[in-house]
């Protein structure tokens, strides 16, 4: 056999990854640089649950969805979606087939790695003001000192008001810090294991250091903050008790690289799957089946909770959606698919040790097929069916989109959970579909724009 004959039976039958920037157009290059610019405005804006949520529903409501009502009636191509509690989302397109030929479903998280304040967070020390904090989510203790942050959340006082509050966002605003130990005294803390370095306990934000003018009385930087609190709020200490304020990074998002090939930013794990998924159904008009999108809440901690897709919320939005249209509830779901839009982590070449590369995704290689996620054994994970993985492979080689498997690290290195187990717990065929990403969870996350933009051409492909 010649040599040219073997590379074509090389080609025919071997499963080849190739650099997605090497596979496309400069024209596709380009179309996904100018997604990625609105992209990037979305996670510089929405930082938090709550306002990932509010601004998701602005957009929506720009394209025409409206609340779901379950008096009215729907036909093909209407656009409802149902919000719960401020922090949950799902947005629907009416489809032309009935709710029982089953709906077309992405859910994405719109939750992200934080410090959240504790219910009672405000005190003074050496004539300092701080926070105490409760991390959220699985984090590195020690990326979070010494990088500048921004407070988010809301106050809820008794008489039933709301006060939102974003602090340290905009040019002139200020913004606060966790301080480190200077390496000149730092050979005790250097003796600590890496996960204690900087301990819970020790993520303390420092938020003032001016004295109220008085000539006695102690805590008196504390009744200063307070008192800038009060006028700016409205608030007392005692509000902290029903608030829910989310320290983030104030970095704005931006490009990296030489090329601008990438885009660095807070929370992308999972808002890199969430902005495409968002905005795929906004594109969609008039599917044959009923496109839902859902970005969901808690999923950093388990998807428990009121907001989490460990609840029955998307139980209940397909149970509206059918008390309107007519059909089984069961039927349905059983005859719906999903693409759980959540991200994997892609090798780097740095600490390439704990990836397995014939099963690792790759940056630039486009949007990323997991099969399962879970941890060593597959413990805590749905594992999609081969004849479910076989259907979504033909609609992204049909629609000539870029992508790639891969695996959440070696076997035995660690893993991680993503909602479509919860999701398959409903009788849905589930499999995870979302953008490789570097450093995971730190406060500053690396993503390819190629890979942004196939994440929202897999999304639209699946719910047109």
């Amino acid at each position: 056999m010649s040599q040219d004959a073997v590379k074509e039976l090389k080609e025919e039958l071997f499963y080849n990854k190739k650099n997605g920037l090497l596979k496309v157009s400069e024209k596709e290059i380009e179309t996904a640089n100018g997604y990625c610019e609105g992209y990037k405005d979305f996670i510089s804006t929405a930082k938090t649950e709550r306002e990932a949520a509010k601004l998701s529903i602005s957009m929506a409501e720009k394209s025409g969805f409206k609340p779901f009502d379950r008096n009215a009636k729907y036909k093909a191509g209407d656009r409802v979606y149902f919000s719960n509690r401020g922090k949950t989302v799902a947005f629907a397109v009416i489809g032309k087939n009935g709710m029982e030929c089953g709906t077309n479903i992405t859910a994405a998280h719109i939750d992200s790695p934080r410090l959240d304040l504790k219910p009672n967070p405000l005190y003074e020390d050496t004539d300092l003001a701080l926070f105490k904090t409760h991390y959220y989510g699985g984090i590195k203790k020690y990326q979070w000192t010494a990088v500048p942050l921004s407070l988010h959340g809301v106050f809820c006082k008794k008489d039933g008001s709301t006060v939102e509050v974003s602090l340290g966002e905009k040019d002139g605003e200020p913004q606060f810090v966790i301080n480190d130990l200077l390496p000149h005294l730092d050979k005790e803390q250097s003796k600590r294991t890496m996960a204690e370095v900087i301990k819970g306990e020790e993520l303390n934000v420092l938020i003032g250091s001016m004295p109220f003018k008085a000539d006695e009385g102690s805590d008196l930087v504390k009744l200063n903050i307070l008192k800038l609190l009060n006028e700016k709020y409205g608030i007392t200490e005692e509000d902290f008790l029903s608030a829910e304020l989310e320290m983030v990074p104030a970095m704005k998002p931006c490009d990296l690289g030489f090329d601008r090939s990438l885009i660095g930013g807070y929370g992308q794990d999972d808002r890199v799957c969430a902005y495409p998924a968002l905005t795929a159904i906004l594109d969609v008009k008039a599917p044959e089946k009923t496109a839902i999108a859902i970005l969901a809440d808690k999923e950093e901690i388990g998807s428990d909770g009121n907001t989490g897709l460990n609840s029955d919320f998307l139980y209940h939005c397909v149970c509206d959606l059918c008390y309107a249209l007519g059909g089984d509830v069961t039927v349905a779901l059983r005859n719906s698919c999903c693409l759980s839009a959540d991200v994997n982590a892609a090798m780097d070449p740095t600490f390439k040790d704990v990836s397995e590369p014939m099963n690792a995704s790759l940056v630039n290689y486009g949007v990323v097929l997991t099969k399962y996620t879970g941890a060593r054994g597959k413990g805590g994970t749905s594992d999609a069916s081969a004849e479910y993985v076989a259907k979504v492979r033909a609609m992204l080689d049909n629609a000539n989109i870029i992508w790639q498997t891969g695996e959440l690290g070696k076997v035995d290195a660690g893993g991680g959970g993503t909602v479509a187990m919860y999701i398959a717990n409903l009788g849905v065929d589930v499999v995870d579909l979302g953008v490789p990403v570097l450093s995971m969870h730190a406060p500053f996350e690396t993503t390819s724009k190629l890979d942004v933009y196939m994440c929202y051409r897999a999304m639209y492909e699946f719910m047109k």
